[in-house]
């Protein structure tokens, strides 16, 4: 189907796409910064949107943890995969490079297009339907809402894991901004620079505009020691503009465009413990600790993205209609070396694009009766195509071999695949007593996938295939005021991701789609002003994962249904205000996820000679990759008045288990700690701040990413220590 064919069947009809409750939505500061009208030493009550409805954050059954912008700041946080410092239960690693969040154990394997994630990303309310969306900046955001266990009513699509809900401010009739540089040193004299700005004014009585910009840069930090070069660099720009519409006291547009860019080559891999086959070839290098490489390629990952929606929010006596139109283009480009050295045995370069258009109309109740509902349906469409995708074997230099990096075999495909989903979806809460709710939703989606392949140029003899997926989705919940400051409740819902086509392969079958049920009882409370204390236990019944790995002959990935897994845990959150000058956030969670069944998982059995023979063996019992079982978060924030200006201090801590990233357990990341922190100084004008901000503390050696193929098994690092000074003025 068309894009225009597509608009032409939804807004003829006024069908469209949104989340617009956030307009209306306010997260307070931290106490510490923000005067509060309860008490001296009184936390700020939380009012988010994680349901799409407007409430406080202790009265919602559901675990979301939500974060402001002060906060994200302090902690060094600028893109979604920075949140593991200061989120439970949340994981940002990565996957071929390219960043999978994972939510108590659920996350994506699989990178290529339409294969989309299992944790949902929305921001403003639109969804984000590919990986690289995942690599999203933190530009301007008002607040970040992480929604823990399956969504599968409101928001439903593929967030079997939870979502990222990204709130960005509206424009205001009130001239304001900000202005902020910060720069950092790095290892090998290489420097960071973080630039941004955001303005919003008036145009009339009824117009409001923004802006809001960024660009960071890190320098070449990891040497690649076998040409001088330096890698691991990252040039990132952003740019987003919004337009408010007050039509008049019942209806509001707002428009918005965001274009993003990002040009790198953070995939400077180095083989784990020197596992590559090129290990006893001559002339090969190999590296002698972390950040270090040597490679036989340039490694690239570049992003380009454009975007649009379109929000409206009409008011009527006893309900609202809000809607959004969203359309998306993204164009990106990953080139890969497979045995991660100098010698030349693999290559993976794989260009891709995607364009996607949303559309969805929900209408929810308004006032405080009885019964609170929401009801609305959803529409989405995708176009994608990777290609040519080139795997490439070349032979090892030496006497009588080709010229170095002449390939002898060159495996190009050029996949196609289209997906057309439509969904309908309710919920209501009623109020059974004055202390009693019950929240009952669903949820059917049908979906249609379109795939075609070509090998080496070649169409392969099946052309065109579909397939169609249908399912409901349904939670039920139910709430009980203990106190009007405590909460007990208890949920089961279901979550689904539609089976999907493994582009990178030239099967025409889909793997099924995987299905979650989940239970989960929970307690919020703030027993005293100065404490709030919320605790979860979870269970998740877990079928026909999808998972992805190298095939044996290294041209291609299998992707495969690994039959069950079970998922069980808890986590406790505390904010504590021991002073008005003094804040403590921490957290524990414990996440045990294992495989069930999974009978013919890929397994990679490190080789004597280097490189891994690749096979399939049974991984039941074992856990899930990317899955720590022991994560905890601590946060501290200090500030106190000096010579009329305020004096500030934030370490935030964050601790995890050891981390698999393979089926059978073979290759891990050891327990590890991370610690990032700011000093910070306003001035009694409270319109320039200046800080002295530090990440990665302790210079951890922390794994971003191990992946295995027949080749290597190959290691991606966090960023080592970075150490900086910024400064922020305000009008």
């Amino acid at each position: 189907m068309s894009t225009a064919s597509f608009y032409n069947i939804f807004l003829g009809s006024g069908v469209v796409y949104a989340q617009d409750g956030a307009e209306r939505t306010v997260v307070e500061t931290p106490p510490a910064t923000q005067e509060t009208e309860e008490s001296p030493r009184g936390l700020e009550e939380i009012v988010v949107t994680a349901t799409r409805r407007e409430e406080r954050l202790q009265d919602i059954p559901v675990t979301v943890t939500a974060i402001t912008n002060k906060t994200l700041n302090a902690a060094g946080i600028v893109d979604a995969r920075s949140l593991t410092q200061v989120i439970p239960g949340f994981t940002g690693n990565r996957t071929a490079s390219v960043i999978q969040p994972v939510i108590r154990g659920i996350g994506s394997g699989g990178v290529s297009v339409g294969d989309e994630p299992n944790v949902a990303t929305y921001i403003d309310g639109v969804y984000q339907p590919d990986a690289f969306s995942n690599s999203l900046e933190l530009v301007e955001v008002e607040r970040v809402e992480v929604l823990r266990g399956p969504q599968g009513t409101v928001f439903g699509r593929n967030a079997t894991g939870g979502l990222i809900n990204v709130i960005t401010p509206d424009p205001s009739f009130v001239t304001e901004g900000r202005i902020s540089a910060r720069v950092g040193r790095l290892r090998n004299d290489a420097n960071e620079y973080d630039l941004r700005a955001y303005v919003t004014t008036g145009l009339t009585d009824n117009i409001a505009v923004d802006f809001a910009g960024m660009y960071r840069q890190t320098e070449q930090y990891i040497p690649e020691i076998s040409t001088g070069r330096k890698f691991g660099g990252i040039k990132v720009f952003d740019l987003r503009s919004k337009i408010l519409l007050e039509a008049s006291d019942t209806a509001r547009f707002i428009l918005t465009a965001n274009y993003t860019r990002q040009r790198s080559n953070v995939n400077a891999t180095q083989p784990l413990d020197d596992n590559t086959a090129a290990r006893g070839f001559e002339g090969v290098i190999l590296p002698d600790g972390p950040w270090e490489t040597s490679l036989s390629l340039t490694p690239r990952i570049d992003y380009e993205r454009f975007s649009a929606s379109l929000r409206t929010r009409f008011e009527f006596e006893h309900f609202d209609i809000e809607t959004t139109t969203a359309f998306m283009h993204n164009t990106g480009r990953q080139d890969a070396d497979a045995d991660s050295t100098n010698i030349d045995l693999g290559q993976i370069l794989f260009p891709l694009e995607v364009q996607a258009e949303s559309q969805e109309i929900r209408a929810l109740s308004t006032g405080d009766g009885p019964f609170q509902w929401i009801v609305g349906f959803y529409a989405f469409h995708l176009d994608a195509s990777m290609g040519p995708i080139e795997l490439i074997n070349s032979p090892p230099p030496g006497p009588g071999s080709p010229a170095p990096g002449t390939p002898i075999v060159r495996f190009t495909l050029s996949p196609e695949t289209e997906t057309l989903s439509f969904a309908g979806f309710t919920e209501g809460t009623l109020r059974v007593t004055d202390r009693l709710f019950l929240t009952l939703g669903g949820r059917y989606t049908t979906e249609k996938k379109e795939f075609q392949q070509a090998v080496n140029g070649n169409p392969l003899p099946y052309g065109r295939v579909d397939e169609r997926f249908n399912k409901a989705t349904y939670r039920t919940a139910l709430r009980y005021e203990l106190t009007d400051s405590a909460n007990i409740y208890g949920s089961f819902g279901t979550g689904y991701k539609s089976g999907v086509y493994n582009v990178v392969s030239t099967s025409s079958t889909p793997v099924n789609p995987e299905v979650i049920e989940a239970a989960e009882i929970g307690f919020k409370a703030d027993p005293l002003p100065w404490l709030r204390t919320n605790l979860s236990l979870f269970h998740y019944w877990y079928s026909d994962l999808q998972v992805q790995a190298r095939s044996e002959d290294g041209n291609s990935y299998v992707l495969q249904n690994a039959a069950d897994a079970k998922i069980y845990g808890g986590e406790i959150e505390a904010t504590i205000l021991p002073t008005d000058e003094f804040t403590i956030r921490a957290a524990v969670t414990y996440n045990h996820g294992e495989y069930v069944e999974f009978p013919a998982a890929q397994d990679f059995i490190p080789l004597p000679v280097g490189g891994n023979l690749v096979t399939s063996n049974d991984a039941a019992g074992k856990s899930l990759i990317r899955a720590p079982e022991f994560t905890a978060n601590l946060g501290l924030d200090w500030a106190t008045m000096v010579q009329d200006g305020e004096f500030g201090a934030t370490v935030n801590f964050f601790f995890s288990d050891r981390v698999y990233y393979d089926f059978l357990n073979r290759f891990s990341q050891d327990p590890y700690a991370l610690v990032n922190g700011e000093i910070s100084w306003t001035m009694p004008n409270d319109r320039v701040r200046f800080t002295l901000w530090g990440t990665n503390l302790s210079n951890a050696k922390v794994a971003q990413q191990i992946r295995q193929g027949v080749f290597a098994t190959d290691i991606l690092y966090e960023k080592p220590r970075t150490i900086g000074i910024g400064a922020e003025l305000s009008f």
